[in-house]
């Protein structure tokens, strides 16, 4: 019997969409020492099972078993990793429908770090980032009730719900001596992906802010919008991933083979070789071959750096910015039957075309660009990325701890747009942008103490 599983490639944040694919049965040969492992798995099992008595019979008030079963499922899975998890029946059905694009909610990506909620990002035009709301704020209250003790999907459902509901945010943010109060309103989030502009009149900027069903063909769409409108004086691209949080693993590949015309895109390794599996582009460039440059920083993550880094290694696209995040795992969603939810489960690590692990180091830019930030943003400006997470999946060698974040709100500030503009004008060339001889990207990684 094959059992159909669902491919996502999550962010440090909420929210993926889906992929099927099969995985057969694996046929199963003991020897002793394996069944010696399989008798002790069981000597546990049954620990459990009289644990599990002993609360539905002792606990003061009676417990709700299906609570308690969903509670240790929790617990063994986010034992695993940061990315692991358990989703309900209810949460399953939010991931699709968020997957899709289209959610009632506030419009911000989080995660949970030491308890609580942590904002990775905003949406764009969405409650949060028309509030004020800011990447690396730590939300403590939803409505006044303590968010220590709650799952991250616990949390996440929380803060959704029906149109025009309010929701109370209390936010602690680095810098402000105190909470911060914030009364959001829910709004129908349709989180339009892709984003573009016409730059200093010549070149197409396009600004993705997440991975969803809906990624490549926004891309597609403003592509062509953008190429009609700028005409032959086209100079080139500019494809912002800045605090992009990820999404779908499938629709990094496409976005990135939008832009290839051959060559792998990305390979995924689970813990048997036989489950190697490769992504290879198919001829056909949207963009004609004309210059592309990247924009990243330490909140781009996931399927944003799977497509820096596939253009990185072919040479592609120039990649500009700081240091990504750094989160280089794929997860499997698996359906538990009717009612019963699902398992978002860790099943391999991603590698660039070049066969390089990003996993707690993130995608290194061929030239770094730290903006200037406001004295009052200073302390909240880094994102400590993959490698600070408690739990994270280990990796080779010396592992990088986040970069810088900001990006300024304001387009004649923005010192990496600046100079992809002046790259793709011939004013710069990637030499003599590039860091001297010696400096190795570090001020990538070594931040403000305030931010560690």
């Amino acid at each position: 019997m094959m059992r159909k599983t669902s491919v996502i490639l999550l962010s440090a944040a909420t929210g993926a969409a889906l992929m099927l694919f099969v995985t057969q049965p694996r046929a199963v040969f003991m020897g002793s020492s394996a069944r010696a492992a399989t008798a002790d798995t069981y000597r546990q099992l049954n620990l459990f099972g009289d644990v599990f008595e002993r609360v539905r019979s002792d606990y003061v008030e009676k417990p709700d078993d299906t609570k308690l079963i969903e509670s240790a499922i929790s617990g063994m899975l986010t034992g695993l990793d940061p990315h692991s998890s358990y989703m309900d029946a209810k949460s399953f059905r939010d991931m699709q429908v968020q997957t899709r694009g289209e959610f009632g909610g506030l419009g911000i990506e989080v995660t949970m770090e030491d308890g609580l909620i942590k904002v990775v990002s905003p949406i764009d035009d969405t409650p949060a980032s028309r509030a004020g709301v800011m990447a690396n704020d730590i939300i403590t209250n939803l409505d006044d009730e303590a968010v220590q003790g709650l799952t991250l999907n616990q949390a996440v459902e929380k803060m959704r719900g029906p149109v025009n509901t309010k929701i109370k945010l209390k936010i602690i943010r680095k810098g402000q001596d105190n909470p911060i109060d914030v009364t959001l309103v829910r709004d129908n989030i349709r989180v339009r992906s892709v984003r573009a502009r016409v730059e200093a009149d010549d070149i197409a900027y396009i600004r993705i802010t997440t991975f969803n069903e809906q990624t490549t063909e926004g891309l597609k769409r403003e592509v062509a919008n953008l190429s009609n409108q700028i005409g032959d004086k086209l100079k080139g691209y500019v494809i912002d991933l800045r605090n992009n949080p990820g999404g779908l693993l499938e629709e990094a590949v496409t976005v990135s083979d939008s832009f290839l015309e051959k060559g792998e895109i990305v390979s995924t390794r689970g813990r048997n070789a036989e489950e190697t599996q490769r992504r290879t582009a198919h001829s056909g460039d949207l963009t004609k071959g004309k210059p592309i440059i990247v924009l990243v920083n330490g909140g781009s993550a996931s399927a944003s750096e799977i497509v820096a880094g596939a253009l990185q290694d072919h040479k592609r696209a120039t990649i500009v910015g700081t240091r990504s995040f750094g989160k280089g795992s794929v997860q499997t969603i698996i359906p538990l039957g009717s009612g019963n939810g699902a398992l978002r489960l860790t099943t391999a690590r991603y590698y660039t075309p070049s066969g390089k692990s990003i996993q707690a180091k993130g995608i290194v830019p061929d030239i770094e660009v730290l903006q200037d930030v406001p004295d009052e943003l200073k302390s909240r400006t880094d994102t400590k990325g993959e490698a600070s997470l408690r739990g994270h999946l280990k990796n080779d060698g010396d592992e990088k701890t986040g970069s810088q974040s900001y990006v300024p709100p304001d387009a004649k500030d923005d010192k990496a747009l600046k100079l992809a503009d002046d790259l793709l004008h011939g004013i710069k060339n990637s030499a003599s942008a590039a860091p001297t001889p010696g400096g190795d990207n570090k001020a990538t990684t070594d931040k403000p103490k305030a931010a560690n």
